[in-house]
C-alpha cells in the first residue's frame, strides 16, 4: 500500500530543499510566488561566536591550585581563621573568605580560602558585611595557597553570581602579594643568596644578609627616622601611630599625654636590650605610638581577646597579652620574624625568638606564635608597610626586613 505524505509535510520538505541551496544573498519566497521574509544564513566560513569559559566549581579549584587565574563559583560558608578552622559568626576580619560547592557545607576540605585584598574588604569583607554568609559569589583570582589550604589569592574581582555587576580593583591598587610565593626587584641582589632556601638555612642566611653593612643608630636619631618612615601619606607634617591609627604631628613627640613616643614592638624587657644602641634601636620594629596607649600594651606578648583599649579602636588587651587592629596585624608579626632572624644572639645581645607561649616576662621570647604566622597570612605587607622598609633601607639603616618583601618566607622557616 503506497504511503501517504500530507501535503503539509511535503511542503515543509521542499521549503527545507529550498532553504538549503539559496544562497545567503538570497531571499526565500513563499509558495505564490510573494516575497518571504529575508533569512540570514551563516556563510560556511564564518568563525564561531566566541564563549566565555564558564566559572570553575569550588572542587575544581580546589584540584586545580596550580597558580593560574581563573574565576570561580561558590557559596560563602564563614572566614578562614587558620588551615583546618572556618568561622561563621563573630567575624574577627575583613581579610578572607571560605566558598564551596554547597551553601550549609561544614567540612574545610571542601572548601577554598580567598584572599580578600585591601581593595575589597569594605565591600565583600564578612566583618562589615555579615549578610554575605550563604550567597553565591563569582571570584576571580590565583589559584594558590592560603592559610596553607587550597585558595585563592591576588584577588582581582567579586560578583554576586548572575550579577552584571562586577567588583574589580582598581587599576592604581597595587595588589597584595600572595602569602604562597612573592617576587621582589631584589631578589636577584639582595637576596640572591637566599633565594630557593628553607628552614634552618633560610633564617641564618637572612641572618647572615641583614646584618651586613648596618648602620647602627642612636636612640636619639630614632626620633628623627620615625619621623621619616612613619609619615602620614595625607599629611607630610604627620606621623601615623601604629596601633591608634591616629595621624599626630611630628613635632608633638615626647613623654606628655595624647603625645607620641617610641614603641618597641619586641619589648625591650624580652631579653632585657634595653635603648643602648643594639636591638633597643633597630628601626624596622620601632613605630610611633600614642603615649597612654604604649604604656597599656607595656611588655605584653601577642594574642587573641581581652576587653576594649581606650584610644586605640580595635585593640584589646587581657592580664597576659595585646591584640592590636586588624590593618596592622601582620606588620607586627613581621616584624617580630624580623627581630628574630636579626639578633640571633651573636652580637652580644640576647638570641631573640618567638615561641607559642603568653606572659614571657623578662625571657628573650615573645608569642604568641600561632597567632603571629595567622596574623602574616590575614594582613599581607600594604603599600604604607612597603615604604617603610623602603625608607629604612634607602636612608637610615641600609637592610630591610625580608617578611614583607618575602611574606611567605615565615611559613618557609616557622611551618604553617
Amino acid at each position: 500500500m503506497p504511503v501517504v505524505i500530507p501535503r503539509r509535510r511535503i511542503a515543509a520538505v521542499v521549503t527545507g530543499i529550498a532553504v538549503a541551496l539559496v544562497p545567503p544573498s538570497l531571499a526565500l519566497t513563499s509558495a505564490a510566488g510573494s516575497p518571504a521574509t529575508t533569512i540570514a544564513l551563516p556563510r560556511a566560513a564564518a568563525a564561531p561566536a566566541l564563549v566565555a569559559a564558564a566559572p570553575l566549581t569550588v572542587s575544581q579549584a580546589i584540584g586545580s591550585q596550580t597558580g593560574q587565574s581563573a574565576t570561580v563559583r561558590g557559596y560563602v560558608v564563614g572566614q578562614p581563621t587558620a588551615t583546618s578552622t572556618v568561622v561563621r559568626s563573630s567575624f574577627p576580619s575583613d581579610y578572607a573568605l571560605a566558598i564551596a560547592d554547597s551553601a550549609s557545607e561544614t567540612s574545610t576540605s571542601r572548601m577554598l580560602y580567598v584572599q580578600i585584598p585591601s581593595a575589597f574588604r569594605s565591600s565583600w569583607g564578612l566583618q562589615s558585611n555579615p549578610s554575605l554568609m550563604g550567597r553565591q559569589l563569582d571570584v576571580t583570582g590565583a589559584l594558590s595557597a592560603y592559610f596553607s589550604h587550597p585558595g585563592m589569592t591576588s584577588t582581582s574581582a567579586f560578583a554576586f553570581s548572575g550579577s552584571s555587576t562586577t567588583t574589580t580593583s582598581p587599576t592604581s591598587t597595587t595588589t597584595s602579594p600572595s602569602p604562597t610565593g612573592t617576587t621582589s626587584p631584589y631578589d636577584s641582589t639582595y637576596y640572591a643568596s637566599a633565594i630557593g632556601r628553607t628552614g634552618p638555612a633560610l633564617h641564618t642566611e637572612l641572618h647572615r644578609i641583614i646584618s651586613s653593612g648596618v648602620t647602627t643608630l642612636t636612640y636619639d636619631q630614632v626620633w628623627t627616622a620615625l619621623k621619616d618612615s612613619d609619615q602620614d601619606p595625607g599629611n607630610t607634617n604627620n606621623v601615623v601611630e601604629i596601633y591608634s591609627g591616629r595621624s599626630i604631628a611630628k613635632s608633638d613627640n615626647g613623654g606628655g599625654v595624647d603625645q607620641w613616643n617610641r614603641e618597641h614592638v619586641w619589648a625591650k624587657s624580652h631579653g632585657d636590650f634595653g635603648t643602648v644602641s643594639g636591638p633597643g634601636t633597630d628601626v624596622h620594629h620601632l613605630r610611633p605610638e600614642d603615649v597612654t596607649v604604649n604604656s597599656t600594651r607595656g611588655n605584653l606578648d601577642f594574642d587573641l581577646g581581652g576587653s576594649a583599649v581606650a584610644q586605640c579602636t580595635g585593640c584589646l588587651r587581657d592580664g597576659d597579652s595585646f591584640e592590636p587592629r586588624n590593618a596592622v596585624k601582620g606588620d607586627v608579626a613581621r616584624m617580630i620574624f624580623y627581630m628574630a632572624a636579626r639578633w640571633d644572639g651573636g652580637d652580644g645581645f640576647a638570641d631573640l625568638e618567638p615561641n607559642n607561649l603568653v606572659g614571657n616576662g623578662t625571657a628573650p621570647h615573645i608569642g604568641k606564635m600561632s597567632v603571629l604566622r595567622q596574623w602574616n597570612l590575614q594582613d599581607p605587607p600594604d603599600a604604607f608597610e612597603k615604604r617603610r622598609n623602603q625608607v629604612i633601607f634607602d636612608t637610615w639603616q641600609h637592610n630591610r626586613n625580608p617578611f614583607i618583601d618575602h611574606p611567605e618566607w615565615v611559613t618557609a622557616i616557622y611551618g604553617s
